[in-house]
Formats: structure tokens, C-alpha cells, sequence
């Protein structure tokens, strides 16, 4: 009688091994699988993308240049119409500021015939009380006769900056003074002192500009005698004269030694020479509005020298200014019609 098969015990587990290696097997096919179907999907995207790009550039090949210039992707992103707007904002403003437009300042037009003669501004300082009385008493009108002076177009204000400890006993002084007699011009922004005396020079020239609108603008130091109506004589001959920069022109010597008078920081800039260029002296200078207008608007950006008339000179040699010498205006000199003279 036959038997039944039988099975060894390696028999047995030979057979057992396809099934412990299967489950991996499927799963790796299955991972294949979603990795071919991916790949094939990205390849048939791709050519889809292509195709439709290509569509586009055969569409449009002869509509564009092949190469974009920067000024087509300048329009592209719409910089080259807002370049074109900052232009014409830019423009617009150097516009307002030389007509007077300007942020918390009116023009003043205190003449019945609308633009002034002159606007003269008398330098002074916080310890000249006795100085400024004695020009009231003098040369320079007071009270009522200074309001006639202005109708007939011509302003008179001593000019003074701040104390650089501002509302102390100084600006409060000053502030008493300048409502009891109204001749004062205020340069809030400007620091009385002896090392800021060159920025004095931009800050009248600046505020006097937005405050007034005059022919002329006038700087006159605080140890100057005026022939008044001899000066104003003078710029009355000179009416609508554009670009006119007057005075008692000079040069000189640069002085390059430290500790010694006049000495000039920046001696080195002059050359080897080490000569001032032609400038109207300190004592008396008189810019035309268009000049004054022209330092109101580039102040921020204009240098300022050791003294104030080469300042006022260096600013006028880049700009077409007339330069005009009037040897009444040296104040020193021994002239019988001079209109200015040393006190």
C-alpha cells in the first residue's frame, strides 16, 4: 500500500520563503509604478507647455524685436512713465519754490505798487541793543516813518538768529525788542553764533526771499553807516536788472596760517596762488531777486567758507550773474558820494 507524500522539515521551509519576500516586492512595484506615472505626466506637461510657447513666439515674431531693449523693459514695468512723473514733480516744485510757494511762508507784499524796491536786512547780534538804537536815532527810520518807508517799497530789519540755548533770556530779550519796535528779522533756524556767523549769509538771503517779494535784497553789517536815500537812488537806477550781483568788488590773499586773521580752513581749494576770487566785500552786498531765489531754493547744498562775501562769491560763479562794481559801496573808501560808510 502506497503511502502518503510526505514533507521534510527543509522542505517546508524552503517553500515558505516566497512568501516572506512578496509583500516588499509589490510595494517596490507599486512605488515604480506611481514614479513612472509621475515622470510620464511631468514629460507630457512639459511638451504641452512647450508647444503652447512655441504657438505664441510664431505668433508673435513679428509684432517684437527679438532682444528686448532697457528702454522696452523700462515701459514694460511702467518705470519709464513714473521716471517721466518724478521729472515733471521735480520741475513743478523748483517752480513753486521760486515763485514763493513755499510751506508755512507768504510773501509779504507790503508796497501799494505790489513788488518792492528792497529788502535790507542790518546785521546784529544778542549784545548790540546800543548798537541798534543808535542806527534808530541815525540813518534808519523808526515807528511810523518806517512803515512810510515800506509803502514807498523799500524794508528795513535787523537780522538775528537764535541762541543756541533757544527760549533763554536772550530770545526772550530779543522777542520784548522785536515786538516793541517791529524791525526785526528772525532766522528761526539759524544758531547766533560766532562759529555759524558764514550761515548767516544763506539763512537771511533764504528767509528774506520767501518773506518779501522785492527787486533786490541787501545784506549790510552791523558797523555800517547807510546814506539811505543814496542807496536806494542806487537801486533804482538798477530796476529790472536780472542776475545783478553788486558791490565793492575785491579779491585778495588767502590766509593759510592757523591762528592768524582771517585764516581760511579750506586755504588749499584756492590753488597755488592761494587767491580769493572777485566777490563783493562783506560790508555791503545786493544779489537781484532771481540770485536770492537761487540760494533759497540750493541752500541746502551750497558751501559755505570761512567768511561770508566769499560764500556769497563762490555761489555766484556757477550762475549766470552780472557782476557789477559800484565804488559807492566801499564803505572804506575816502569817495564824497559814497553811500556807506565805516562806523
Amino acid at each position: 500500500m502506497e503511502g502518503l507524500p510526505t514533507t521534510t522539515k527543509s522542505e517546508r521551509r524552503w517553500r515558505s520563503k516566497p512568501l516572506q519576500t512578496s509583500k516588499p516586492s509589490i510595494l517596490m512595484a507599486f512605488f515604480s509604478c506611481v514614479a513612472w506615472l509621475y515622470v510620464a505626466g511631468r514629460l507630457w506637461q512639459d511638451a504641452e507647455n512647450r508647444t503652447v510657447l512655441a504657438n505664441l513666439l510664431k505668433k508673435n515674431l513679428g509684432q517684437r524685436p527679438k532682444v528686448l531693449s532697457v528702454e522696452d523693459k523700462l515701459a514694460v514695468l511702467g518705470c519709464k512713465d513714473l521716471e517721466r512723473r518724478i521729472v515733471e514733480a521735480e520741475m513743478d516744485l523748483t517752480l513753486a519754490k521760486s515763485q514763493g510757494y513755499l510751506k508755512n511762508h507768504l510773501q509779504q507784499k507790503v508796497s501799494s505798487s505790489g513788488q518792492l524796491l528792497a529788502v535790507i536786512g542790518v546785521y546784529t547780534g544778542f549784545g548790540s541793543h546800543l548798537n541798534r538804537n543808535m542806527f534808530r536815532g541815525s540813518w534808519m527810520p523808526k515807528g511810523d516813518a518806517l512803515r512810510k518807508l515800506e509803502e514807498r517799497g523799500v524794508v528795513i530789519r535787523f537780522v538775528i538768529g537764535r541762541s543756541p540755548n533757544q527760549g533763554d533770556s536772550l530770545d526772550r530779550n530779543i522777542d520784548k525788542e522785536s515786538r516793541s519796535t517791529k524791525d526785526f528779522l528772525i532766522l528761526e533756524g539759524h544758531e547766533e553764533a560766532q562759529e555759524e556767523l558764514t550761515k548767516k549769509v544763506k539763512f537771511f538771503f533764504s528767509t528774506a526771499v520767501q518773506n518779501w517779494d522785492a527787486e533786490f535784497y541787501v545784506k549790510v553789517d552791523d558797523n555800517i553807516n547807510l546814506d539811505l536815500e543814496g542807496l536806494i537812488g542806487l537801486l533804482e537806477d538798477r530796476r529790472a536788472q536780472d542776475g545783478a550781483y553788486i558791490g565793492c568788488m575785491k579779491s585778495g590773499d588767502v590766509i593759510s596760517e592757523e591762528g592768524k586773521a582771517w585764516y581760511e580752513p579750506d586755504w588749499w581749494k584756492f590753488g597755488d596762488q592761494k587767491s580769493y576770487f572777485r566777490h563783493a566785500g562783506s560790508s555791503l552786498i545786493i544779489l537781484s531777486k532771481n540770485l536770492a531765489q537761487y540760494i533759497n531754493i540750493n541752500s541746502a547744498s551750497l558751501k559755505t567758507y570761512a567768511h561770508d562775501d566769499v560764500s556769497v562769491g563762490s555761489w555766484m560763479m556757477g550762475i549766470q550773474a552780472t557782476y557789477i562794481d559800484d565804488n559807492r559801496l566801499c564803505c572804506g573808501s575816502i569817495r564824497q558820494d559814497k553811500v556807506c560808510s565805516l562806523t
